[in-house]
């Protein structure tokens, strides 16, 4: 099984309700995301980050990929959403199949990779010597990334 569909990973659906994770503008977690081939083997069991058939660029794309910038929390409509700003990796030259969204802030003095929503781009996707930006969906409740209802 490789990369086949957009997943909410069950391990970060039980460290939700135990209040580990942050998502917070100001002062919350720190999250990452990083790229995948199609070869890597991504979905909702999908526990922590590893780098196992992540992407590789000669320059603009590093192990572990890059930090988000969250955009908050709000609830409107009895629907809780949480969402990122468009992220761009400039420079590179790459083929990626999807993406891990994982959480990277420390916890109880340990350093934490874990597993947050597995993002499908639905078929490899390429640049060269070029940018490749993810677009994340609006910050609606309709739309975010993370949803809640």
């Amino acid at each position: 099984m490789a990369i086949t569909t957009n997943a909410i990973c069950n391990s970060f659906k039980k460290q939700l309700m135990g209040g580990e994770h942050d998502f917070d503008s100001a002062g919350g977690d720190t999250f990452k995301l990083a790229m995948y081939t199609s070869v890597a083997v991504l979905g909702a069991s999908t526990t922590n980050y590893a780098s196992t058939n992540e992407v590789t660029s000669p320059s603009g794309y590093s192990a572990g990929g890059k930090a988000l910038v969250n955009q908050g929390v709000k609830v409107s409509s009895g629907v809780a959403i949480t969402n990122y700003a468009d992220l761009s990796f400039t420079g590179v030259t790459l083929t990626a199949r999807g993406a891990l969204i994982y959480n990277t802030t420390t916890d109880g003095g340990t350093g934490t990779t874990e597993a947050v929503a597995v993002l499908d781009f639905g078929g490899d996707k390429t640049a060269t010597s070029g940018t490749f930006t993810i677009q994340f969906p609006a910050f609606t409740t309709s739309a975010a990334i993370l949803r809640i209802a």
